[in-house]
């Protein structure tokens, strides 16, 4: 917080941004009303919808029930749609993400959702983990209004404080990834993360269209359910680590192939270029 204060003395920040970089640091997520313009998540949800039309883009069932009439989320669509950017490049949304982390943010994935995810509780950090730890970021975007039936966003203030909890914690192995894929990590982590939060209280983003939440790599969140499946959450992530961080996957003790291809050149502080490769801490 002593931070904060001497940056607001320096007239570095306004009184505004200094009061999300307090909640940032306290809660782990800052919620930006009404950030993105209407008219912009139309025009990209309405290029998502027509890459889906056309076959450019094509999405798993992933039903929830008999009831449940939309698909599968899809990953990387700016990849496939140059409209996702203005999503992923808004001037805003990099501008509060700068403040936040205080170095220049570099995109990483997208994600595109119809429906409520009803995903288990997690941290980024054990899919998308950064080298040094927690320069990555999540933005949440809510392309409609949020109701609460439809599976919001589930979070857990504070939680960003918790160790980290990486995959040799909850025993984990490297053959267990590759042998068996994400079923030890349902088995497994997710429970564990489950008991780590259980005393702590949880928050649901009922958002209105074009409001963000943005939070911090290690924050605990997940899909909650969905108790009206003809309800849609339509949404989309964009999650951002920092220049000269470097991204891999914990579960598989690999580099993050949404980012990099083949070894990864950074720069030191010197302005040397040279190879890293990833560790886990």
């Amino acid at each position: 917080m002593e931070q904060v204060d001497s940056r607001l003395k320096r007239n570095e920040i306004t009184e505004y941004e200094a009061e999300l970089c307090r909640c940032w640091s306290a809660n782990g997520y800052v919620i930006l009303k009404n950030l993105i313009e209407d008219q912009i998540l139309d025009e990209v949800w309405g290029a998502y919808e027509k890459a889906i039309e056309t076959g450019r883009i094509k999405l798993p069932p992933e039903s929830a029930g008999d009831n449940d009439p939309f698909p599968g989320r899809y990953l990387n669509p700016h990849k496939k749609i140059g409209a996702f950017c203005r999503i992923l490049k808004h001037p805003e949304l990099l501008r509060y993400i700068r403040l936040l982390m205080e170095r220049e943010p570099k995109p990483l994935q997208t994600i595109a959702a119809h429906k409520g995810s009803q995903q288990g509780l997690h941290s980024d950090s054990i899919h998308m983990t950064t080298y040094p730890l927690g320069y990555l970021t999540a933005a949440w975007i809510a392309f409609e209004d949020i109701n609460p039936d439809c599976g919001p966003l589930v979070y857990y203030p504070g939680s960003h404080r918790l160790p980290y909890v990486f995959s040799k914690e909850v025993g984990i192995t490297e053959e267990d990834f590759k042998n068996d894929g994400y079923a030890p990590y349902h088995a497994k982590y997710e429970p564990f993360i489950s008991r780590l939060v259980h005393q702590m209280e949880p928050h649901y983003f009922h958002a209105k269209k074009g409001d963000v939440l943005i939070w911090h790599a290690n924050l605990i969140h997940g899909g909650s359910s969905r108790r009206n499946l003809a309800l849609s959450r339509r949404s989309g992530v964009c999650h951002f680590f920092v220049k000269k961080a470097f991204v891999y996957h914990d579960l598989a003790a690999a580099k993050s192939r949404q980012q990099y291809l083949g070894t990864c050149l950074l720069r030191d502080d010197t302005g040397k270029i040279g190879l890293f490769r990833a560790k886990r801490p």
